[in-house]
């Protein structure tokens, strides 16, 4: 892994020990403690992260490269200290690292160890000491939590202290737990979970409250969501890559307090190996070429900055916001060494967050509708004017009462407005069912508009992919 400064550096093993807790079966606490010195020098800031996770493997920090910017800064001396045990050691391994050395062989001296006496445990500490804004460097930490959170891994509590040494009253400490607001079982899945958390970050607006917020989502309905999974079979070469994308669609009233007038801005959220990062290049691209105009969305541009991805549309309503996740895994857990690039597959990407594109169409009727269905619903309330001119004007009792009857209305005292409203309504609904279906679906589907809903069967024929729709939500 190249690292360009020092916070990347702190985030990326704050992230390893993260998977060392998510990895292990046990329940785990990550503690990161912010620590300001209040004696030679005021400036300097010590960092602990300890883990009661698997246990640290050396290869993490041997293969780790810097530029050179870390080291002109003068913020770190390049030595981290190292504490570590698995659950079958007999001792606790204490190491010392000093990463400005280029000789990996002389970069690491070990320290004497400390006897476990016949306990069982296991788990992980390092520290450094930096100069650094200890305010910069705790927003830096708590946003990378926040994101953490989506993926609502449920056997890891997070702790996070900071404090400025011997000032009263100067300690900040919070808990980020996973399934603190809308619990899922141990047993659910990754994409389960994903659809769950991104829910959490939505309605508590990127996870800065402690609690959804009730002006903004008074309820569920307000959530519209969609998953889609795909994946590459395994083989020698990967241990089964995985894609996963969560949308939600959600609906804010513009007299909320909370009321964003950014909302034709999408931020992506992207997470490689159960770790948030900046999105891929290959994600980008895939992104671009999704066809979402099939979608009603009309893609203006994407904003990448530093770790910030954002999808601007043209057409997106002030009240409308779209949230969206991606998450590339391997099923089997590797360790991939520092340097080395994880295989990603825009095609999957694509065919990921179309499944969840059209998960959410199907759960949610009139939801995403592309340009051409919206532009053939404005034509419904004439047709449907028409065509009740034509019935109520007829001089065919029989007729009529047929008509009212498939439309599911009472012969006596209908008015012209209630006919109207009925024949309108059922246009629609064929409408949004048709969209976005292949032809061969459409010409099936065009004579559900007067047929008598009691009748039809369900005949839903599913094309094979090697990937699928997640079940439930």
């Amino acid at each position: 892994m190249e690292v360009s400064s020092v916070q990347r550096l702190c985030l990326h093993l704050i992230s390893a020990a993260f998977q060392r807790c998510r990895v292990s079966e046990d329940l785990c606490r990550l503690s990161v403690v912010l620590k300001r010195s209040s004696d030679s020098d005021p400036s300097t800031v010590r960092i602990s992260i300890s883990d009661t996770g698997i246990g640290t493997s050396l290869e993490e920090f041997q293969g780790l490269k810097f530029s050179r910017e870390v080291f002109d800064a003068q913020k770190w001396d390049g030595v981290l200290n190292v504490q570590t045990t698995n659950i079958g050691d007999d001792e606790i391994y204490h190491y010392h690292l000093n990463l400005r050395e280029s000789n990996s062989v002389r970069r690491l001296t070990r320290l004497p160890s400390n006897p476990k006496n016949g306990a069982k445990f296991s788990g992980t500490e390092i520290y450094l000491s930096i100069s650094e804004s200890i305010d910069v460097f705790l927003a830096e930490v708590i946003r990378f939590f926040q994101k953490i959170l989506v993926l609502k891994i449920p056997n890891v509590a997070i702790e996070l202290v900071a404090e400025e040494g011997g000032v009263p009253g100067s300690q900040y400490r919070k808990v980020f737990l996973a399934n603190e607001c809308n619990p899922v079982p141990f047993s659910a899945s990754n994409v389960e979970r994903l659809k769950s958390g991104l829910e959490d970050y939505v309605m508590k607006h990127g996870n800065s409250l402690h609690r959804k917020c009730d002006s903004c989502f008074p309820n569920w309905e307000h959530l519209k969501v969609g998953s889609g999974r795909a994946c590459c079979a395994e083989s020698h070469r990967s241990a089964g890559l995985q894609m996963e994308v969560v949308i939600i669609v959600s609906e804010i009233s513009e007299t909320s307090p909370c009321f964003r007038s950014s909302s034709a801005e999408t931020e992506v959220l992207y997470f490689k190996d159960f770790s948030p990062c900046p999105i891929t290049q290959s994600s980008l691209t895939a992104l671009t070429n999704i066809d979402w105009k099939s979608y009603g969305l009309v893609l203006k541009s994407i904003a990448v900055q530093g770790g910030y991805t954002a999808l601007e549309w043209e057409n997106l309503p002030p009240n409308i916001h779209f949230d969206m996740v991606l998450h590339c895994y391997h099923k089997q857990y590797q360790f991939t060494p520092p340097g080395q690039k994880t295989r990603s597959n825009r095609n999957l990407i694509k065919k990921a967050a179309k499944l969840a594109l059209d998960d959410l169409k199907e759960k949610h009727a009139g939801a995403l509708l592309s340009a051409h269905a919206l532009k053939i619903c404005s034509y419904a309330p004439d047709l449907a004017r028409t065509i009740a001119g034509l019935i109520l004007s007829s001089n065919d009792s029989e007729f009529q009462e047929e008509c009212f009857s498939i439309l599911g209305l009472q012969s006596q005292n209908i008015r012209n407005e209630i006919v109207e409203d009925s024949i309108q309504q059922k246009i629609i609904s064929v409408i949004q069912m048709n969209d976005g279906k292949p032809l061969r679906s459409k010409e099936a589907a065009s004579s559900f508009l007067f047929e008598d809903e009691r009748l039809q069967e369900p005949n839903i024929q599913e094309e094979e992919y090697d990937a699928e729709r997640s079940m439930g939500g």
